[in-house]
């Protein structure tokens, strides 16, 4: 393929299921702005899957390095803009060195998993003036988008609280319990992981920034005491192998998925890394049921209540304001069929549901004194969180312009850090946690 002047020269660095998104974004979708140049990972057989993949599309393999490689790989490979998409207590390695070597970075989020990391992050920012974006793709999301421009026309008038709920059902919740996830020390827990797209949103959609979080969170359905409390624990640790896991709606098979099997199972010489644990089995220390009360600087408050083992997976949100309300609800699939219990839905289908599955989206608007009325959205679909996947990547990594600010900065990705760190540390505590107490922005 020929070298097109003025692209910017893009490298990757962790090659698991995520990954794929932004190699197919960058290889076929913006090949005219943004070059694939190099992978980078602590498993070389990861990368090599990826590569490929990448002749699969009639695309030249790139370089490979090794974790400890990477910053020679940005010089030698003259990197412009690191994608980061590993394990999440390790994003601020990668996204430190990138900037220090001249580098922009588009990392997944949540951006990093404690406050120390965060601000090393901002420092890096501050101190060599090169660019963070974090990928929060639901801002992308048509309704999203939506929301936010009939707030800021004042359709309801000032805010006065929002109630969040998000449900993850026994598929896509699950699968946080049987990967890295599902230990605090990687992912922050899923007030760090999953919520901290759901605290963007809101402080995007209110122009605001979290002052005080109380929190309640427990481990209640996952786990080894909680399965066998329920009635669904079986003695496996993992489910490759194990005679226990055949029949288990909660096990996840990697050989009978070809991404899975060699972006895991065949990789599992070189890092001894399961992607398939037993969700009921030991080892489980982040929360699966958590309630959270935030208050922002706009004055308006936020309940918000994230569940990871519902029979449906959706969410609603309701914001009451001054002169009404706006309701939105979603349901992107209303149950989990017996033939997709083993499936998978979040990190390598993002959004795709079964066809048995049925899913729907409706925005209404509220005013005081008047008949209710919906909202028509364009362009919203139920593949690609949305429609949000590609909208992002057009503007992250194809410039194509965002008069609404979607791309979320490096501040943008500490905000929303911070309503799921207050929350965690509310956990601990069981008392309100001033957000500045933990970083002032």
């Amino acid at each position: 393929m020929s070298v097109t002047p003025g692209r910017q020269r893009f490298a990757l660095v962790g090659t698991g299921a995520r990954a794929e998104m932004f190699v197919r974004a960058l290889v076929l979708d913006h090949p005219n702005t943004a070059e694939l140049v190099a992978f980078a990972d602590v498993n070389q057989a990861r990368m090599d899957a990826h590569n490929r993949w990448l002749a699969e599309l009639d695309f030249e393999p790139v370089p490979t390095y090794l974790a400890s490689e990477f910053a020679s790989m940005l010089e030698k490979e003259r990197v412009d803009v690191v994608l980061v998409t590993s394990v999440d207590a390790t994003h601020d390695e990668y996204v430190v060195a990138a900037l220090r070597a001249g580098c922009d970075v588009i990392t997944e989020k949540p951006m990093t998993t404690d406050v120390p990391k965060c601000e090393r992050i901002l420092r890096a920012v501050a101190e060599t003036g090169r660019n963070v974006s974090v990928a929060f793709n639901y801002r992308y999301n048509p309704l999203h988008e939506k929301v936010r421009e009939v707030l800021a026309e004042g359709a309801i008038g000032e805010i006065g609280s929002v109630h969040f709920e998000w449900l993850l059902d026994v598929r896509h919740g699950a699968d946080y319990f049987r990967r890295w996830h599902r230990d605090k020390a990687n992912s922050g827990g899923l007030m760090v992981h999953k919520a901290s797209h759901h605290f963007d949103l809101v402080n995007w959609w209110l122009a605001a920034k979290p002052v005080q979080v109380y929190a309640a969170g427990r481990l209640f359905f996952y786990g080894d005491e909680a399965g066998r409390r329920h009635g669904y624990a079986r003695p496996y640790d993992r489910a490759h192998g194990a005679p226990a896991a055949a029949d288990d709606p909660f096990a996840l098979h990697l050989a009978d998925h070809p991404r899975l099997r060699a972006l895991y199972l065949e990789a599992e010489a070189e890092d001894g890394y399961h992607r398939d644990q037993n969700v009921f089995a030991p080892g489980v220390t982040i929360e699966d049921d958590m309630a959270v009360l935030a208050r922002y600087d706009s004055g308006a408050t936020m309940t918000y209540h994230l569940t990871a083992y519902a029979p449906w997976e959706g969410y609603r949100v309701m914001f009451n304001g001054s002169r009404g309300r706006l309701e939105l609800e979603v349901v992107e699939s209303d149950f989990v069929s017996p033939q997709a219990a083993g499936e998978l839905k979040g990190a390598a289908l993002h959004g795709v549901q079964a066809a048995v599955e049925e899913g729907s989206a409706r925005l209404t608007l509220r005013p005081f004194w008047e008949q209710p009325r919906e909202v028509p959205v364009a362009g919203y679909t139920r593949t690609g969180h949305g429609g949000a996947d590609a909208r992002m990547t057009a503007v992250l990594l194809g410039g194509h312009s965002d008069p609404m600010n979607r791309a979320a900065t490096a501040r943008d990705g500490a905000l929303a850090l911070l309503t799921g760190l207050a929350a965690n540390r509310s956990f601990e505590t069981g008392h309100p946690v001033s957000v500045a107490d933990l970083l002032t922005l």
